[in-house]
């Protein structure tokens, strides 16, 4: 049973680098001998696991089995491992994220400070960015999304949602005059966000649902430069809350149609399937989980 588990071992770790040569360099192996190992796994099993190429290898559909299988086994052997050896030596490692330039100044940022903080010998390379970055590509353990996620190779875990406030400056709140209905909004010049689509959902506290549909004047691929051209009077948008509130306080910006809220949207942390194994990795998510509902899971201004 021993040879067969480092066998599947081996296949796993030879589908997730997509070649022999890939998988000798990871497991400090020749890659004649990732092939024995693999040639021996599929002579016991009675089946091919693997179409191979020159340039590439594929799964047959036993092959996705026993991947799928593989791939339970390590993750609980690394569990087991992760449990005891955090109980005898402190976390260290590399650990690369990315993270929405708009929670630059929050609670998460925050939080994040806080796990460094907790755990020093832990190394971590941020990436600070409104637009979306290829994790596997990019060779990133984590990602913090925002919204909707439709990337189907992703894993994921909710953090929090993130409340918005439909706003505009306090001039054009005035000069515009009273709004009744959401669909009086049209009208409005709107500012957007490129990574959100045109329309907003507002809810009343009857629990009556009305999408505004609308063509913005201006688009933009950052949340900050949206909240600075709202101050200058440029049109409407829907911010996180925690980045409007003290505009709104100070009388800059004005809330729009009060009564109705914009739905808020999902904080995410983001990982590619075959990576999140990795005990740093899900020593931050569970962290900024519980970060979270120690904060009853809003997100507030980073304070000074």
């Amino acid at each position: 049973m021993i040879d067969e588990l480092r066998a599947m071992a081996i296949f796993a770790t030879a589908v997730e680098c997509g070649s022999f040569r890939g998988a000798a360099e990871k497991l400090k192996l020749s890659p004649s001998v990732i092939s024995h190992h693999i040639s021996k796994l599929e002579q016991q099993l009675g089946t091919s696991l693997l179409y191979r190429s020159t340039r590439k290898l594929s799964l047959t559909d036993n092959g996705k089995k026993l991947f799928s299988s593989t791939q339970m086994m390590i993750v609980a052997a690394e569990g087991g491992l992760n449990d005891i050896a955090a109980q005898s030596c402190e976390p260290s490692g590399n650990l690369s994220l990315t993270i929405p330039a708009m929670f630059a100044q929050s609670q998460l940022m925050d939080d994040i400070g806080a796990f460094a903080k907790l755990y020093p010998k832990i190394k971590m390379s941020i990436s600070v960015s409104d637009l979306a970055q290829d994790l596997v590509r990019d060779g990133i353990d984590l990602a913090i999304r925002v919204g909707d996620l439709k990337d189907s190779n992703l894993k994921c875990k909710r953090l929090f949602n993130m409340p918005r406030t439909l706003v505009a400056s306090s001039a054009v709140a005035k000069l515009r005059g009273a709004v009744s209905h959401p669909q009086q909004l049209t009208t409005w010049d709107w500012i957007a966000i490129k990574m959100r689509p045109n329309h907003k959902l507002l809810t009343n506290s009857m629990g009556e649902k009305v999408q505004v549909d609308y063509q913005p004047r201006i688009t933009l691929d950052s949340m900050e430069a949206v909240c600075q051209l709202t101050l200058a009077g440029l049109g409407l948008s829907s911010p996180p809350t925690f980045m409007v509130a003290k505009y709104i306080t100070e009388g800059l910006l004005t809330e729009i149609l009060p009564n109705w809220k914009i739905e808020s949207l999902g904080v995410y942390a983001v990982w590619p399937d075959n990576t999140f194994q990795k005990s740093l990795s899900h020593r931050l998510v569970e962290f900024l989980v519980k970060c979270a509902q120690e904060t009853d899971c809003s997100v507030q201004l980073a304070t000074d």
